[in-house]
């Protein structure tokens, strides 16, 4: 699997990207040139040179050693989020799937429900009525989310139940805990992945958004959000204080999706010949 991952190009742009965010999300104090919080007002605003490579912002902190602590930020939101959406998600979606009748109309209406929302409004409203915050952030950008995973899960659970196999355990007396959480829940692992590598970038740039309009992570907290959201009224002074935090959520983004094409290429072999072969 990793080899193919590796040779499709897309793949393995996607796979630098991510080890480079890992690597300054884990390495940040060590990579960083400055102290992202450090104020140092004599030197506001400068353009990028030698002594700040990415310039300094309106208080005079170094706008690299802020883009790298930001990708810890922007790991975490993203990890926690795709997280905790998978695991409600998934458990959801395999027992509505497995069990049918009443209990799978009401978990499905819930989830037909917020997904009837459009995902940065529901976010907005959530985190508009709980307080912004990094936590309130997690769980609001892991909702939208939510009903993507159950929906998913439902699908399989719903075609793997009424197997052979999945028969025959009835038979033998085995529980439906067991029945869906050591038989179905393996056969959803492929899709379940792939669906995480597709919802980590569109979470992060929800953070991101979120951040943006000040319902994130609060100053002096270095996310690229609240990066560009104050770099916009100096742009006038310093046009070059907002193109770096970005360049990197556009790098950040357009790679992980593309890890995520990749990674569905690898898992599934059929789809790339069928690919080559149009």
């Amino acid at each position: 699997m990793v080899t193919r991952l590796l040779r499709s190009r897309k793949g393995a742009f996607g796979v630098v990207v991510l080890l480079l965010l890992i690597i300054m999300a884990v390495f940040a104090k060590q990579i960083s040139p400055y102290d992202p919080y450090i104020l140092d007002v004599r030197h506001k605003l400068q353009e990028p040179s030698i002594a700040h490579l990415f310039g300094t912002d309106e208080l005079g902190r170094d706008i690299l050693s802020r883009v790298i602590f930001g990708s810890g930020i922007s790991l975490e939101i993203g990890l926690f989020a795709v997280s905790l959406a998978a695991l409600i998600g998934v458990t959801t979606g395999l027992i509505a799937g497995y069990m049918g009748g009443i209990v799978d109309s009401v978990i499905m209406r819930v989830w037909d429900t917020i997904l009837a929302f459009p995902g940065i409004f529901l976010a907005i409203g959530m985190v508009s009525i709980l307080g912004p915050g990094p936590s309130v952030a997690i769980f609001a950008v892991a909702l939208t989310s939510m009903p993507t995973f159950a929906r998913l899960t439902r699908s399989i659970a719903i075609s793997t139940k009424e197997m052979e196999f999945v028969t025959a355990e009835r038979a033998l007396g085995v529980s439906d805990f067991e029945i869906i959480f050591r038989t179905i829940l393996p056969n959803c692992l492929t899709p379940v992945i792939v669906n995480i590598a597709i919802a980590a970038p569109s979470a992060i740039l929800m953070e991101a958004s979120l951040s943006y309009l000040g319902l994130g992570s609060q100053p002096p907290e270095p996310s690229w959000g609240n990066m560009l959201q104050t770099a916009q009224v100096y742009i006038s002074r310093a046009p070059t204080y907002g193109i770096f935090p970005g360049v990197a959520l556009t790098l950040v983004v357009l790679g992980m999706n593309f890890f995520a094409d990749g990674l569905q290429d690898a898992l599934d072999p059929r789809r790339t010949r069928t690919q080559r072969g149009k």
